[in-house]
């Protein structure tokens, strides 16, 4: 699905690719953290996307 918006919001022309993959990146990574806690996933295979999407929503935020 995430896949899918990407390309709808790049498509459509007014979103650059790199814009919108550094707003969709955060809420990717939350969601691969979300799928390793829901199938008993090791702590740190959910801790690291969880650690790695903070910094990525700070690079997106000052992008902005």
């Amino acid at each position: 699905m995430l896949a899918a918006e990407f390309a709808w919001l790049v498509t459509r022309g007014s979103w650059r690719a790199s814009d919108a993959a550094f707003r969709l990146l955060p809420g990717a990574l939350m969601l691969l953290a979300t799928r390793g806690a829901l199938t008993g996933a090791s702590w740190p295979w959910i801790a690291l996307p969880l650690l790695a999407s903070f910094p990525v929503h700070l690079l997106d935020l000052r992008r902005r």
